[in-house]
């Protein structure tokens, strides 16, 4: 006889690490592999992603973007041209040193992003202001060689798509990298329902190689930030490197201004952080690949399978909908559908097949509606909206009771103490001081904020006259 309900998971609020881990694989979203540190996406996991991938390739492809695919190997002579950018990705490359039995005459390096091998390209097909933009994208996977890991946040191997482009002037690379930062941000929100503080990352902090980068940072349940999406203006650099020029409107050679710009697997961790709860996943119904569990009561009874059947025809054509008609108790498939974080499900037994109704449960809330079988289709429409907005105005809440601001370094630490969160400080802009915080209190600056403010007029940690407002706080 089955088991009356799934196993429990860990209290999220008594060991988070222990729960992410136990939801991870408890929901069936992935496996761990033989090579430490990689992971296998389950058709759950990777359906999950399959939806967030044609949300935002819908949006990409609307911009004007065209999908290509670069080579997996990068030849090291080729990643060594541009310095600062093979500096900043060193520690996490992997590298083919063999072909069969043959040691390799130069080295290959497995890509941890692609910049080079679009810049050998590019060098190829630009040759004058008529063949810009070049507005590239390609869906990949990439390694980087990583010493801690954990499932989505930090892996081995990770998917992503990686947006390349080459604009002719600087205007309009610097319009490219803040609508692709724009496209982040609205499928964070609109479509994961995260909300997230777009700003532009430190000198630190931002991508090797890069003029400047742009961030999305998401607030977790335990207080720590995700960076969950960046997007770079490279500048000339690559194209001065790689000899990317073009003849302009004038007919004299210049080089192409490029940007970069990468999404991955890792939000689909931010998106358990930030939704899940004590009984497993809460997934948007935007993304979620079961919206609408049927599950039957006491289907045994004549007549009970088929009206179920019944509905889930019914229904298919206008909500991704599924029936689980196993032997399995009650208990277990209501304890199984939240740990899957389906946003709704329907339950139909004997009494309700009379009344000529269903009952509706919310994954977010609890709650159970009934609802009349000529109301149903239009009933679970508004009520997949209303739990798409109800789980982002509550990680909304979430982030701005999270948020603090400190004027010294004993607010700060004590913040930090005190449930950490984003905090807001001031900064000189001395990356001594930058690097003495995160020094002093493992917090990192996440981002300069777009929506300019200042809270006083001193740098929180040496007191001298103050640049910039920061959010801080301690990050996966």
């Amino acid at each position: 006889m089955s088991k009356q309900m799934v196993e429990k998971i860990t209290n999220m609020d008594a060991d988070f690490a222990q729960w992410y881990t136990d939801v991870v694989t408890k929901a069936e979203l992935i496996d761990y592999s033989s090579v430490r540190g990689s992971m296998i996406i389950r058709p759950y996991g990777y359906a999950i992603w399959e939806n967030i991938k044609a949300a935002l390739d819908e949006e990409i492809k609307r911009t004007g973007h065209e999908n290509v695919y670069m080579p997996l190997l990068i030849p090291e002579s080729l990643l060594q041209k541009e310095k600062d950018h093979i500096e900043g990705f060193a520690p996490e490359v992997a590298w083919v040193t063999h072909g069969g039995d043959e040691k390799l005459a130069e080295r290959l390096c497995i890509r941890p992003t692609s910049e080079v091998l679009f810049a050998e390209h590019y060098k190829n097909i630009i040759h004058s202001y008529r063949d810009l933009p070049k507005l590239y994208n390609q869906w990949a996977n990439v390694v980087r060689w990583e010493k801690t890991t954990r499932p989505f946040l930090r892996t081995l191997e990770f998917l992503w798509q990686e947006g390349h482009t080459c604009h002719e002037t600087e205007e309009e690379a610097d319009a490219e990298t803040t609508q692709m930062l724009g496209i982040y941000a609205d499928i964070c929100e609109r479509v994961l329902a995260i909300p997230v503080v777009k700003g532009r990352k430190t000198e630190k902090e931002k991508f090797a190689g890069a003029k400047y980068t742009y961030t999305i940072e998401s607030l977790m349940h335990d207080g720590k930030a995700l960076q969950s999406g960046t997007s770079h203006n490279l500048g000339t650099g690559f194209a001065e490197t790689f000899g990317i020029e073009f003849l302009n409107r004038t007919g004299k050679l210049q080089p192409v201004h490029q940007t970069s710009w990468g999404f991955t697997t890792r939000i689909i961790g931010a998106m358990i952080m930030v939704h899940g709860d004590d009984k497993g996943l809460v997934l948007p119904p935007a993304i979620a690949p079961i919206q609408v569990l049927i599950v039957p009561i006491a289907q045994h009874k004549e007549g009970v399978l088929d009206a179920a059947y019944a509905l889930r025809n019914s229904l298919k054509t206008s909500v991704r909908i599924n029936i689980d008609a196993s032997d399995k108790k009650p208990g277990w498939k209501f304890n199984e559908s939240e740990m899957k974080g389906i946003p709704i499900r329907l339950e139909i037994g004997p009494k309700d097949i009379e009344n000529q109704q269903v009952v509706l449960v919310r994954r977010d809330t609890g709650e159970k509606i009934c609802v009349q079988n000529h109301e149903i289709d239009k009933r679970i429409q508004s009520l997949l909206q209303e739990i798409q907005q109800s789980i982002f105005a509550k990680a909304l809440e979430h982030r701005v009771n999270n948020t603090n601001v400190a004027f010294n370094m004993g607010d700060f630490k004590e913040q930090l103490l005190d449930g950490g969160g984003f905090i807001k400080a001031m900064w000189c802009g001395a990356q001594t001081c930058e690097d003495l915080i995160k020094e002093q209190t493992q917090a990192t600056a996440r981002c300069i904020p777009f929506e300019e403010e200042a809270v006083s007029d001193a740098c929180v940690y040496c007191g001298k006259a103050a640049e910039e407002l920061v959010y801080w706080a301690k990050a996966y």
